[in-house]
C-alpha cells in the first residue's frame, strides 16, 4: 500500500503574504511529495498549491471576524488532519494556533513564524499590553517558534516555552536581483524618471505609511535640496495614506527632488540607478528591501530599529542613525555624497554581508526545520 501523502497547511490573514514571501518553500515541498493547503482572507489563485481555503482572518485583534475564523479553521483542521501547520502574520498566527489546539493533542506539528513581534524595544505600552500577553500564551501551543531577528530571538528563546529558532528572513532571490543594466540603459531609465545622469538618487522602496516613515526623509530633503538640487529621492510604493506625502511635498516645493513612483515591478533595475539605499522605518521584522540593496551592493542609511540593526553594521556596510533624526540622515547623506570612495567601500561590505540571507542558505535551514518537527 502506498504511503499516504503528508499534508502541510500554511496560513497567513492575506494573500499579499503567501505570495511575496513563501511561493519557494511551498514549490520546496510539493516537490517532495506534500500535499500543499493554503488559508488567507483572500481568493486569489496561489501557485504551487493543491487546495486553498478562504477563512475570515481580519489585521484587527478587535474584529469579531476573527472569532469565525476560528470555527471556520477548526473546521478544515479537523477534516483535513494535517501533519503540519505553518502559520504566519500576526492575526493569521493567533487564529490558527487557537484552532490546531485540538489537533496538535492528535498529532499536528504547529509551526509559527514571527514576522517581527508587535512588542519590542521601544514599541507603544499598548503594543506590549495586547501583544505581548497574547504571543507569551500561545508559545505553549506552538511546536516550534521561528523569529527571524536577534532581538526576537533573544526575547522569545528567554521568556517563552516553547522551541525557538533563528532564521534570518524569508531569503531573498539573488537571480531576480542579479540585474546589470548597461550604461545607456541606465541613463535611458533615469531619463524616465526625470532624472540626469549625473544626479544622486536615493531609494526607499516601500509602502507609503507612518511606520515607514517617510516624512522624515522628505524633512531631511528640505534641507539637501536647497544646498544640493542634483539629491533625488526616489519612493516607490503603494500609498496607504491618501495623498498625504504627496501634499507635503508640494507643500514644500519639493516636487523636483522627490519623486513618488506608486507600486513598481522594477525594483531590481532602480537600485541599479541609486547611489545610496535608505530607510526611515520606526519597526522592521527583517527588511526585505535593505537585504536587496545590499545585494545590489549599495551603501545603505537605516535607522536605528530592530531588523534594520541585523542588517547594517555602522561604519561597515553603512550607516544607523535615529528614525526620527532629519538633521543625522542630511550628514550621513552629505557624507556619502561628497564621497565616492567611501560610498564603493560600503557597497562592497555590502554585496559581501548579504551572503546568509540568500534563498538557498534559508531553504537549508527550513528544511531542517520541517525535519525536526516530524522526526
Amino acid at each position: 500500500m502506498a504511503n499516504k501523502r503528508k499534508k502541510v497547511l500554511f496560513t497567513a490573514t492575506v494573500d499579499s503574504h503567501i505570495l511575496s514571501f513563501h511561493l519557494p518553500f511551498l514549490k520546496m515541498l510539493q516537490e517532495n511529495g506534500y500535499e500543499i493547503h493554503v488559508a488567507t482572507n483572500g481568493v486569489v489563485n496561489i501557485p504551487y498549491c493543491d487546495v486553498r481555503h478562504t477563512v475570515s482572518f481580519e489585521r484587527s485583534p478587535l474584529k469579531p471576524n476573527n472569532l469565525r475564523a476560528i470555527k471556520q479553521l477548526k473546521t478544515i483542521i479537523d477534516d483535513q488532519k494535517f501533519d503540519i501547520i505553518h502559520t504566519h502574520t500576526p492575526m493569521g498566527g493567533v487564529v490558527t494556533r487557537l484552532a490546531a489546539m485540538g489537533a496538535r493533542k492528535k498529532g499536528t506539528r504547529v509551526i509559527y513564524t514571527a514576522h517581527g513581534f508587535h512588542f519590542f524595544s521601544g514599541a507603544p505600552v499598548i503594543n506590549w499590553l495586547i501583544y505581548y500577553p497574547i504571543e507569551r500564551y500561545l508559545a505553549r501551543h506552538t511546536d516550534t517558534l521561528i523569529t527571524i531577528n536577534k532581538e526576537d530571538y533573544a526575547r522569545a528563546k528567554a521568556q517563552f516555552r516553547t522551541s525557538v529558532k533563528y532564521i534570518p528572513g524569508v531569503g531573498i532571490n539573488g537571480k531576480k536581483f542579479s540585474v546589470s543594466l548597461s550604461d545607456a540603459e541606465k541613463s535611458k531609465l533615469r531619463k524616465a524618471l526625470g532624472l540626469k545622469d549625473t544626479d544622486f538618487v536615493l531609494l526607499y522602496p516601500a509602502e507609503l505609511n507612518k511606520n515607514k516613515n517617510q516624512v522624515t526623509l522628505i524633512n531631511a530633503m528640505e534641507h539637501l535640496a536647497t544646498n544640493h538640487p542634483d539629491i533625488h529621492l526616489l519612493l516607490p510604493g503603494k500609498d496607504s495614506m491618501n495623498g498625504f506625502h504627496g501634499n507635503l511635498i508640494n507643500e514644500k516645493n519639493l516636487g523636483s527632488n522627490i519623486h513618488l513612483l506608486g507600486l513598481r515591478n522594477d525594483i531590481p533595475q532602480l537600485l541599479q540607478i541609486a547611489d545610496v539605499s535608505i530607510s526611515a522605518s520606526h519597526r522592521e521584522g527583517l527588511p526585505v528591501n535593505i537585504m536587496e540593496a545590499m545585494y545590489a551592493g549599495l551603501p545603505i542609511i537605516v535607522s536605528n530599529s530592530r531588523g534594520n540593526r541585523d542588517l547594517v553594521v555602522d561604519g561597515q556596510n553603512g550607516y544607523v542613525v535615529p528614525a526620527d533624526d532629519h538633521d543625522s540622515y542630511i550628514a550621513r547623506i552629505e557624507e556619502l555624497y561628497s564621497n565616492k570612495s567611501k560610498r564603493q567601500s560600503l557597497g562592497k561590505a555590502s554585496k559581501k554581508m548579504v551572503e546568509p540571507y540568500l534563498m538557498p542558505k534559508i531553504m537549508d535551514q527550513m528544511i531542517e526545520i520541517y525535519k525536526k518537527v516530524l522526526a
